[in-house]
């Protein structure tokens, strides 16, 4: 039996604009905000902030997926998530929540409270049991292209062809969603920015972001103040990379992709309404 929430899980002007997917970690060791959001307070102030500037979807997570993070577990990342999810979703009953998690318990409970969209970095790789609970809930997922885990991503990427093997491995992943019974139209693919790849794979996949295109999904990008870019203007401090990042979202608005995860909500809503005017006729 599904549970549907009665929201509309689509932001408005879904396919007709880039939208903005703003994210919140609710984590002490996220690579760029860990530790920031430590009150109800600072959380619900930043999430009031994200949506007067633009943001379409909130996206929380409670387990860092930064390259050697630690995994807490279930229990732990359900107590760090569902208070806060509670406690938005009172305030603003109506706006759309993604959940970064890749395990089915978290994601269970969080659409139980009123998440709308679950967001997996492993697509579904790491616990399979979080395609049921997607197919349960008939919400959107995103299936994102990694390998390995936080502790052993940096070590697996040797590729023969990366834009086909990342495709082909996003083939497979969207396959065993289909079938899980989720729907179709519930499906967004990640190429899985700085997830078991270097900088310069990273640009490949971005020059060539109409290899993604063809497989006839919507497609998330979340550059947002990764390490290659850090690396590219040799700013150490991820919350100085935010032009960088526009530069990125400025290249996903040109190739009509659907959705970009960032940090810094105000400076992409801004470049994004001008570049859209320019790229989306």
């Amino acid at each position: 039996m599904q549970i549907t929430n009665n929201i509309d899980p689509w932001p408005k002007g879904w396919g007709q604009k880039t939208s903005i997917m703003g994210v919140i970690n609710l984590t002490p060791d996220s690579f760029s905000d860990g530790g920031d959001l430590n009150s109800t307070k600072k959380v619900l102030d930043q999430v009031n902030h994200f949506l007067s500037n633009g943001a379409d979807v909130i996206d929380l997570g409670a387990q860092s997926t930064r390259p050697g993070a630690e995994e807490v577990g279930s229990n732990i990342e359900i107590k760090r998530l569902i208070p806060y999810l509670k406690l938005i979703k009172s305030v603003h009953p109506d706006i759309l929540i993604s959940i970064d998690t890749f395990n089915s318990d978290v994601a269970y409970e969080a659409l139980l409270n009123g998440a709308n969209w679950i967001n997996d970095v492993t697509g579904g790789r790491r616990d399979k049991k979080i395609l049921d609970v997607v197919s349960k809930f008939n919400c959107p997922f995103v299936i994102t292209h990694s390998r390995g885990n936080s502790q052993n991503m940096n070590e697996l990427s040797k590729y023969q062809n990366l834009l086909s093997e990342v495709k082909s491995s996003l083939e497979t992943l969207v396959k065993n969603a289909l079938d899980k019974n989720i729907s179709e139209k519930n499906i967004i693919i990640d190429p899985g920015i700085g997830f078991s790849k270097d900088i310069n794979q990273n640009l490949e996949i971005l020059r060539n972001l109409n290899v993604l295109k063809n497989l006839n999904f919507p497609i998330l990008i979340g550059a947002s103040r990764k390490r290659f870019i850090g690396e590219i203007l040799n700013q150490i401090n991820p919350k100085d990379r935010d032009i960088g990042t526009l530069a990125i979202s400025c290249l996903c608005s040109h190739f009509n992709i659907d959705i970009v995860r960032v940090h810094n909500v105000k400076m992409n809503s801004q470049i994004l309404k001008v570049a859209d005017k320019i790229y989306r006729k």
